[in-house]
């Protein structure tokens, strides 16, 4: 009995030998993905950057979109004028420009002022007086207006005006904080010019010339600017000695402008 049972172990050990090799093998189990986790917080992340950003963007407004427009307005200007490196008399002048835009980089101004002279700190007299053990002594003294006129000084204007083109082909912004920006145009200046001056005979006389210069204007508003110049006033003035002179007056301006319709024509 006992052998008849070994028999049949024997027998039955290849069989189950053969089905356990052909048994397919269970499928591996797929690993976890990872792909979309990556993708949402990559997603995240640029959703961060966009809420930082976003704000900042519309904080800072482009240049190109020229926030403040010139063409089809009147500019009206009210200034002040200090005249520079004069030997004789410092001329304050105070008046004020009118300009029409037809262009965005084009204006045509009309200006006129009323000059008050006052005398040069670099002006004065010396006298030379003879001692008498043959000696020299040397006196000076700051003059006064009415020396300078009789001694025909030039340079007293008192009236000015004329007629300009303005060419501003440069619009830009700078900052000044962090976010605060401050929008401006740089432009350059060109005209005739008439003036009224003291002649020699201490008569008042009319003389035409030129200026040339550059201006800037910083926008306040849509309708308000601070605006300063430098230009350089070119006539000929009767002098006693010689007869006639070239004349070259540099002027400092600031002024405050305010431009009509105080909307843009496009709005």
């Amino acid at each position: 009995m006992k052998t008849a049972r070994l028999l049949l172990a024997l027998c039955l050990a290849p069989v189950s030998a053969l089905a356990q090799e052909s048994a397919p093998a269970a499928p591996a189990r797929p690993a976890p993905s990872t792909s979309g986790s990556s993708e949402q917080e990559a997603g995240d992340v640029s959703e961060v950057d966009k809420d930082r950003m976003g704000p900042l963007r519309e904080r800072v407004s482009p240049v190109s979109g020229h926030l403040f427009l010139k063409k089809g307005r009147f500019e009206f200007s009210p200034s002040a004028t200090l005249s520079l490196t004069d030997a004789f008399f410092t001329k304050y002048i105070f008046g004020g420009t009118l300009t029409y835009h037809p262009l965005e980089t084009l204006g045509l101004s009309l200006r006129a002022g009323y000059a008050v002279p006052t005398v040069a700190g670099a002006a004065q007299i010396c006298t030379f007086t003879n001692e008498g053990d043959g000696s020299t002594t040397r006196g000076c003294h700051l003059p006064t207006l009415e020396d300078l006129d009789e001694k025909s000084a030039p340079g007293h204007i008192s009236l000015i005006g004329g007629v300009d083109a303005q060419w501003a082909p440069i619009y830009g912004k700078v900052s000044l904080l962090a976010e605060q920006f401050v929008h401006f145009d740089l432009y350059g200046i060109a005209g005739a010019s008439a003036l009224r001056y003291r002649g020699p005979d201490q008569s008042s006389l009319m003389t035409v010339g030129g200026n040339v210069g550059v201006g800037m204007r910083f926008f306040l508003n849509r309708w308000l600017t601070v605006r300063t110049e430098f230009r350089d006033l070119i006539y000929v003035e009767k002098s006693v000695n010689p007869a006639q002179m070239l004349r070259n007056q540099l002027l400092f301006e600031l002024g405050v402008s305010f431009f009509f319709p105080t909307a843009h024509p496009e709005s």
